[in-house]
């Protein structure tokens, strides 16, 4: 899958083991205590050594607590889809549990933090029904023939992630609604297009048909990596979509929300580097992941601070 939270490294545990904690249990143990449930998100969240780890040490401790509850419930539905042995039932199991997560009494580690952080945050929890929506949506192969329609794909598997942390990155105006969905889009967006050849030996086709027709390259091309002009001129149309996104979100920061969204805005600056390199070198899709070092991640986070300090966009 290409999520954003969930699309970035994982913890290094066997498949085997990361379905079995990804799926709750249907009679639990005693459920665990608050403290242990949000040890257990700050381990996912560190385990990823991702750039939203990264970006989280930007926040005070109860807020950085509450991102990384909904970055690990991210990480573990995804985990359910894509190493259970049944993905629709392990996500089934999901759905029950944030039900019970709404009525007070949820089970799992995360879903105990999680439902810590609904609380104390005020999070919409129709984002955490979504988000699992946009994971279901990943269980069959499937293609897209427009834009709009995965474009509905990434609000449910980005934008609603978005829309989810800005109540606990404490945003206050409705104009950051609007921000959290270009960014959610353009991030994903970068997602796609990193893993566009990983996803196609899976049988995922992201990029729409409508955009490969426009430029004369196949789906078939697409399996077989084919690089040729045609390819590249459907990554630089890819590319220049996904810059009209966060040239929106940049425009849509509220200034009384600038400095609550810092963290949001350094994950903005890395992973504008990542589209970067994307566009310096298309061919570099079909080769290792691409990657934006670690040290630049840090130079990102900390302009961020700053620049959300100064009041510059």
């Amino acid at each position: 899958m290409t999520c954003v939270a969930s699309s970035l490294p994982r913890s290094g545990s066997p498949a085997e083991e990361s379905a079995t904690a990804a799926t709750p249990r249907v009679t639990p143990p005693v459920p665990p205590t608050l403290a242990e449930a949000y040890v257990e998100c700050e381990r996912i969240a560190r385990a990823s050594s991702s750039s939203f780890a990264l970006a989280f040490r930007l926040l005070p401790h109860e807020r950085r607590q509450a991102l990384a509850a909904l970055y690990a419930y991210c990480r573990i539905v995804d985990d359910a889809a894509d190493e259970s042995r049944n993905p629709a039932a392990a996500l089934a199991a999901w759905r029950s549990e944030l039900a019970r997560l709404r009525d007070g009494t949820p089970t799992h580690p995360v879903a105990v933090a999680l439902a810590d952080a609904v609380r104390r945050f005020a999070v919409p929890t129709q984002h955490l029904e979504e988000i699992l929506t946009g994971v279901e949506m990943d269980l069959a192969p499937r293609s897209y023939e427009t834009f709009g329609e995965l474009r509905r794909y990434c609000y449910h598997v980005a934008a609603a992630v978005g829309l989810a942390a800005l109540p606990i990155f404490g945003c206050r105006d409705l104009q950051s609604c609007a921000y959290a969905e270009a960014l959610g889009v353009a991030l994903q967006l970068t997602n796609i297009l990193r893993d566009v050849a990983e996803d196609a030996e899976r049988g995922r086709i992201y990029l729409p048909r409508e955009d490969l027709r426009r430029v004369g390259y196949r789906e078939r091309d697409l399996r077989t990596h084919v690089r040729n002009d045609a390819f590249r001129a459907l990554v630089a149309f890819e590319v220049e979509r996904t810059r009209g996104f966060y040239r929106m979100a940049r425009a849509n920061i509220a200034a009384r929300d600038r400095r609550a969204l810092v963290a949001a805005e350094g994950m903005r600056l890395v992973y504008q580097r990542l589209l970067a390199r994307i566009a310096a070198n298309p061919d570099a899709i079909f080769g290792p992941r691409i990657r934006v070092p670690v040290s630049e991640k840090a130079l990102c986070t900390l302009a961020a601070w700053l620049r959300t300090r100064s009041g510059r966009p």
